[in-house]
């Protein structure tokens, strides 16, 4: 049985992905480990342990191996990770698991809204940019991306707020229910994201413009706004795709400072109530969240990189068997269609 190149390809993704979730769970046992405080006194519920007895704090080191060398505590912890068991929320009691799956829809619906918005708003500014034959107005709007990179985000977040929910009354201030909850939230989330596609995008359609294939396919009559669309805006997606995974590092980043203003129940609110109590296991939970939705990002990318772009399409054993090659349409064939 012959292995195609994309199988071989997708293996090979599958073993550099899983090396990256096992250094990102370890790194994050090793870094845990080593910070200052005492988990008991976040399990016992209190900064000290004073108002408990000597033998509730021991039965609570042995029932979360506390009590146990450095390594015997970071096998026990991996192998219940291999099995989705990263134990139980320290300030909870509740399974990180759990509490993972409870808050993801949130986190999903604002990301999958944002992540909309900013590839609707950032292609459509990078192609009126190149589209407009006016200079002046192409420098204004080449330079709005940069200004939505530079805005931080808590304090887009702070500005629609003030502005929309306490000086309009449009939209409410807190809560995430229904459609206006979602509205402020995914336009803070949107723009910085927005402007970094539309900023790579711009900058990806004017290196497309110069190339030969634009050349010749303008002198033989074929219309701008078609050939900007149809062929210039597929080679410039490639582009996108090369920062897939730069883009969802600042969706996940992004979502921890949005529900943070927002006072949403979310991924993000979540990690960083993990991170303020010293929750260890959710904590740890949250990392290899993140680190396998890199993985998969990564992978999508690489399965569609040959689909958008067929040079880049592993190369096949070759075969006994002669085969007729395609011809890539001409000018003329392309116009005449």
């Amino acid at each position: 049985m012959r292995i195609t190149p994309t199988a071989v390809l997708i293996l090979r993704r599958l073993g550099h992905g899983a090396i990256v979730l096992w250094a990102a769970y370890t790194l994050s046992f090793l870094v845990l480990f080593v910070l200052p405080g005492d988990p008991v006194a976040i399990i016992l519920g209190g900064a000290d342990q004073s108002t408990a007895t000597p033998e509730q704090i021991q039965a609570v080191r042995e029932e979360h191996h506390l009590d146990r060398p450095f390594l015997v505590q970071y096998a026990l912890a991996l192998s219940g990770a291999l099995r989705l068991d990263f134990g139980t929320s320290y300030a909870t009691g509740m399974p990180v698991v759990q509490a993972i799956v409870q808050s993801l829809p949130s986190t999903l619906g604002l990301a999958t809204a944002a992540l909309a918005l900013a590839v609707v708003g950032g292609t459509a500014l990078a192609i009126i940019a190149v589209r407009t034959q006016r200079p002046t107005l192409r420098n204004i709007l080449a330079g709005l991306p940069g200004l939505g990179v530079a805005m931080p985000t808590f304090w887009v977040g702070l500005l629609l707020l003030q502005v929309f929910s306490f000086r309009l009354g449009w939209i409410p201030a807190l809560g995430a229910d229904g459609f206006l909850g979602l509205v402020l939230p995914a336009i803070t989330l949107a723009l910085p994201l927005g402007a970094m596609i539309g900023q790579v995008l711009l900058t990806a359609l004017d290196r497309a413009w110069a190339e030969q294939f634009v050349t010749t396919f303008r002198a033989a009559g074929l219309a701008r706004t078609r050939l900007l669309l149809t062929h210039a805006l597929r080679v410039a997606s490639l582009s996108l795709l090369s920062i897939a995974g730069v883009l969802t590092g600042n969706l996940l980043s992004g979502a921890v400072v949005v529900e943070t203003v927002f006072t949403r129940n979310g991924l993000g609110r979540l990690a960083e109530s993990a991170v303020s109590s010293q929750d260890i296991p959710l904590v740890q939970g949250i990392v290899v969240f993140s680190a396998l939705v890199f993985v998969v990002v990564n992978l999508v990318t690489d399965l569609l990189y040959p689909l958008v772009d067929p040079r880049t399409r592993p190369a096949a054993r070759p075969s006994s068997r002669r085969t007729a090659r395609p011809v890539a349409p001409t000018a003329a064939q392309e116009v005449s269609a």
